[in-house]
């Protein structure tokens, strides 16, 4: 682990953010180059100490997992995060892993859209990155790890993930993650991920046997979907699904399908995230 290489070229992405990149404002008493180690902290999801200590070379080796926070966090590029790993004594993420990290221009995709609300998935359906508006719609998905951090293996195994769309649309909505999930077991076919996936779903799942054995493909593009929100009631969300050129992640961005669920979202904006309840965080993400 390089300790002092790493401080500096941590304290140095940092300094050049501006807040408005990663959707903070920029206000006109704000002294501080780039970012604060409080916002760093805040988007990585880890304390304002271990920051500090990161830039001033005190500390442990990080972790991977706390690596990939940090490079979305400063929005790193591919470069910038795998040279990251090097200077904390870690291999960069190999080939099977790097879908798990949002890729930058996504993710600065996810600030530019600020209060539409937006997430990045891999393309198993992992969410590996969402902005402050999906968060508040549908609660974090990125805090899952196992086999729970795929959407469409907590739809069917826990029916809180369902829950939160009404009854009338539940097959619908299984049909496609099931008809989705065969379209990327046929692009990566022989992949042990994508197989041990289904296989542990068959094993759990008597709805998701019967589906898959139906044998339907399907890559979703756009969707309409209904949220029951625990705050602020039903949306109607229109949901258009954007792929990458290698298809590994998509950017799935939500926009209100009408003017109540316009005025809901904006509700939602200004109650804040405060209070939303843990139980209800499971929301579909697709």
């Amino acid at each position: 682990m390089q300790r002092d290489q790493l401080a500096d070229f941590l304290r140095r992405r940092r300094e050049a953010i501006r807040p408005a990149e990663v959707g903070l404002a920029d206000g006109p008493r704000r002294r501080t180059t780039g970012l604060r180690r409080e916002e760093v902290a805040m988007l990585a999801g880890m304390s304002v100490d271990y920051v500090v200590r990161l830039e001033q070379g005190r500390s442990s080796q990080p972790s991977t997992q706390l690596l990939g926070a940090l490079a979305r966090a400063l929005r790193l590029s591919d470069d910038e995060r795998d040279y990251l790993f090097h200077l904390a004594g870690h291999r960069p993420p190999p080939a099977d892993q790097v879908a798990r990290l949002a890729r930058a221009g996504l993710i600065r995709m996810l600030d530019l859209l600020g209060d539409t609300p937006a997430l990045v998935l891999s393309d198993l359906g992992e969410v590996l990155a969402q902005n402050r508006a999906s968060v508040l719609l549908m609660g974090d998905h990125t805090r899952w790890s196992g086999d729970r951090r795929y959407v469409v293996y907590r739809w069917f195994t826990d029916p809180a993930a369902r829950a939160v769309h009404p009854p009338e649309e539940q097959e619908r909505h299984a049909r496609q993650f099931v008809a989705d999930l065969r379209a990327a077991a046929g692009r990566r076919s022989g992949d042990p991920a994508v197989a041990g996936l289904v296989d542990r779903l068959r094993a759990a799942s008597a709805d998701f046997r019967r589906l898959w054995d139906e044998h339907e493909v399907a890559v979703r593009r756009a969707d309409r979907k209904t949220f029951l929100h625990p705050r602020v009631g039903r949306l109607l969300m229109d949901c258009e699904t954007l792929v990458t050129p290698d298809q590994g992640q998509q950017l799935l961005v939500l926009t209100p399908a009408d003017a109540e669920a316009r005025e809901r979202l904006e509700l939602l904006r200004v109650l804040g995230i405060e209070e939303f309840p843990t139980e209800a965080t499971d929301t579909s993400a697709r």
